[in-house]
Protein backbone atom coordinates (compact mmCIF):
# COMPACT_ATOMS: atom_id res chain seq x y z
CA UNK A 1 0.00 0.00 0.00
CA UNK A 2 1.35 3.61 -1.05
CA UNK A 3 1.03 6.46 1.03
CA UNK A 4 -1.63 7.75 -1.61
CA UNK A 5 -3.87 4.53 -0.91
CA UNK A 6 -3.19 5.15 2.61
CA UNK A 7 -4.53 9.39 2.68
CA UNK A 8 -7.24 8.11 0.56
CA UNK A 9 -8.52 5.28 2.93
CA UNK A 10 -8.26 7.53 5.99
CA UNK A 11 -10.52 10.02 4.32
CA UNK A 12 -12.90 7.76 3.54
CA UNK A 13 -12.77 5.97 7.18
CA UNK A 14 -13.44 9.76 8.02
CA UNK A 15 -16.41 10.30 6.04
CA UNK A 16 -17.96 6.81 6.08
CA UNK A 17 -18.53 6.99 9.45
CA UNK A 18 -16.95 4.18 10.82
CA UNK A 19 -15.19 4.05 14.07
CA UNK A 20 -12.28 1.83 13.32
CA UNK A 21 -10.72 0.18 10.11
CA UNK A 22 -8.01 -2.68 10.12
CA UNK A 23 -6.54 -4.54 7.36
CA UNK A 24 -3.78 -6.66 7.72
CA UNK A 25 -1.65 -8.32 5.09
CA UNK A 26 0.80 -10.59 4.95
CA UNK A 27 3.96 -7.98 5.04
CA UNK A 28 2.02 -5.05 6.01
CA UNK A 29 -0.41 -3.70 9.05
CA UNK A 30 -3.01 -1.14 9.39
CA UNK A 31 -5.26 0.63 11.71
CA UNK A 32 -7.32 3.28 10.99
CA UNK A 33 -9.28 4.77 14.52
CA UNK A 34 -11.36 8.21 14.68
CA UNK A 35 -12.68 9.88 17.73
CA UNK A 36 -16.23 9.34 16.09
CA UNK A 37 -19.50 7.66 17.93
CA UNK A 38 -19.46 4.11 17.74
CA UNK A 39 -21.53 3.03 14.72
CA UNK A 40 -22.45 -0.38 13.47
CA UNK A 41 -21.15 -1.22 10.62
CA UNK A 42 -18.70 -3.63 10.93
CA UNK A 43 -15.48 -2.64 7.90
CA UNK A 44 -13.25 -6.14 7.65
CA UNK A 45 -10.99 -7.09 4.91
CA UNK A 46 -12.14 -11.21 4.47
CA UNK A 47 -8.72 -13.30 3.87
CA UNK A 48 -9.26 -15.01 1.16
CA UNK A 49 -12.31 -14.02 -0.16
CA UNK A 50 -11.95 -13.19 -3.91
CA UNK A 51 -15.36 -12.17 -6.00
CA UNK A 52 -15.52 -12.79 -9.74
CA UNK A 53 -15.04 -9.85 -12.01
CA UNK A 54 -18.66 -9.37 -13.17
CA UNK A 55 -19.42 -8.63 -8.98
CA UNK A 56 -17.34 -6.43 -8.33
CA UNK A 57 -18.26 -2.79 -10.22
CA UNK A 58 -15.85 0.30 -9.90
CA UNK A 59 -16.63 2.22 -6.93
CA UNK A 60 -16.44 6.17 -7.32
CA UNK A 61 -14.76 7.88 -4.74
CA UNK A 62 -17.19 8.40 -1.90
CA UNK A 63 -17.98 12.09 -1.81
CA UNK A 64 -20.36 12.11 1.56
CA UNK A 65 -21.23 14.84 3.79
CA UNK A 66 -18.63 15.69 6.45
CA UNK A 67 -21.90 15.13 9.54
CA UNK A 68 -22.03 11.74 7.92
CA UNK A 69 -23.44 9.04 9.98
CA UNK A 70 -24.79 5.73 9.84
CA UNK A 71 -28.45 5.38 8.91
CA UNK A 72 -30.66 4.16 11.33
CA UNK A 73 -33.53 2.21 10.53
CA UNK A 74 -36.23 4.32 9.96
CA UNK A 75 -40.57 3.20 9.49
CA UNK A 76 -41.52 3.90 5.99
CA UNK A 77 -44.60 4.78 4.81
CA UNK A 78 -44.84 3.26 1.61
CA UNK A 79 -48.94 3.38 0.71
CA UNK A 80 -49.31 0.00 -0.43
CA UNK A 81 -47.44 -1.36 2.52
CA UNK A 82 -47.98 -1.80 6.14
CA UNK A 83 -47.24 1.28 7.93
CA UNK A 84 -45.26 -0.71 10.12
CA UNK A 85 -42.99 -1.63 8.55
CA UNK A 86 -39.11 -0.80 9.53
CA UNK A 87 -36.82 0.39 6.48
CA UNK A 88 -32.79 -1.05 7.03
CA UNK A 89 -30.95 1.65 4.69
CA UNK A 90 -27.49 1.18 3.52
CA UNK A 91 -24.96 3.42 5.66
CA UNK A 92 -22.56 4.05 2.33
CA UNK A 93 -22.39 4.12 -1.44
CA UNK A 94 -21.39 1.11 -2.14
CA UNK A 95 -22.18 -2.52 -4.21
CA UNK A 96 -24.44 -4.50 -2.17
CA UNK A 97 -23.87 -8.29 -2.26
CA UNK A 98 -26.61 -10.67 -0.76
CA UNK A 99 -23.63 -13.20 0.34
CA UNK A 100 -19.94 -13.30 1.34
CA UNK A 101 -18.98 -15.32 -1.76
CA UNK A 102 -20.34 -16.67 -5.09
CA UNK A 103 -20.54 -19.79 -3.48
CA UNK A 104 -21.76 -18.89 -0.17
CA UNK A 105 -25.15 -19.27 1.19
CA UNK A 106 -27.33 -16.20 1.50
CA UNK A 107 -27.27 -14.09 4.52
CA UNK A 108 -31.22 -13.25 4.52
CA UNK A 109 -34.17 -14.35 2.29
CA UNK A 110 -37.79 -13.14 2.47
CA UNK A 111 -39.33 -14.78 5.91
CA UNK A 112 -36.35 -14.75 7.50
CA UNK A 113 -36.82 -13.95 11.77
CA UNK A 114 -33.54 -11.48 12.15
CA UNK A 115 -32.28 -10.03 15.49
CA UNK A 116 -29.89 -7.28 16.66
CA UNK A 117 -26.43 -7.89 15.21
CA UNK A 118 -27.58 -10.17 12.48
CA UNK A 119 -25.74 -9.59 9.04
CA UNK A 120 -27.67 -9.01 6.42
CA UNK A 121 -25.58 -8.09 3.28
CA UNK A 122 -22.29 -6.75 2.65
CA UNK A 123 -21.62 -3.65 1.09
CA UNK A 124 -18.29 -3.06 -0.62
CA UNK A 125 -16.75 0.62 -0.95
CA UNK A 126 -13.30 1.36 -1.93
CA UNK A 127 -12.09 -2.67 -1.49
CA UNK A 128 -13.50 -3.06 1.86
CA UNK A 129 -16.62 -5.25 2.32
CA UNK A 130 -18.48 -3.88 5.70
CA UNK A 131 -21.22 -6.16 7.41
CA UNK A 132 -24.66 -4.99 7.34
CA UNK A 133 -26.24 -5.96 10.74
CA UNK A 134 -29.54 -5.29 11.73
CA UNK A 135 -30.61 -3.09 14.86
CA UNK A 136 -33.88 -4.60 14.87
CA UNK A 137 -36.21 -7.22 15.21
CA UNK A 138 -38.71 -9.00 12.80
CA UNK A 139 -39.32 -10.32 9.59
CA UNK A 140 -37.73 -9.65 6.40
CA UNK A 141 -40.51 -8.82 4.16
CA UNK A 142 -38.90 -7.40 1.27
CA UNK A 143 -35.28 -7.19 -0.44
CA UNK A 144 -35.04 -3.95 -2.28
CA UNK A 145 -31.95 -4.19 -4.10
CA UNK A 146 -30.19 -6.97 -6.40
CA UNK A 147 -27.25 -8.64 -5.82
CA UNK A 148 -24.70 -7.00 -6.62
CA UNK A 149 -25.75 -3.62 -7.84
CA UNK A 150 -24.63 -0.38 -6.63
CA UNK A 151 -26.17 1.19 -3.88
CA UNK A 152 -26.46 4.92 -2.54
CA UNK A 153 -25.80 6.50 1.23
CA UNK A 154 -29.13 5.95 2.56
CA UNK A 155 -30.59 3.72 -0.12
CA UNK A 156 -33.41 1.15 1.11
CA UNK A 157 -32.49 -2.19 1.60
CA UNK A 158 -34.84 -3.97 3.76
CA UNK A 159 -38.12 -4.00 4.42
CA UNK A 160 -38.80 -5.57 8.22
CA UNK A 161 -42.13 -6.27 9.93
CA UNK A 162 -41.10 -5.75 13.51
CA UNK A 163 -44.09 -7.48 15.02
Amino acid sequence: MDIKQIQDLIKFVAKSGVNEVAIEEKDFKITIKTNQEPTYVTATVPSPVALPPQHVAPVAPVAAPANTTPAAPAPSTPAAESSNLITIKSPMIGTFYRAAGPDKPLFVNVGDEIAPGKVLCIVEAMKLFNEIESEVSGKVVKILVNDAEPVEFDQPLFLVDPS
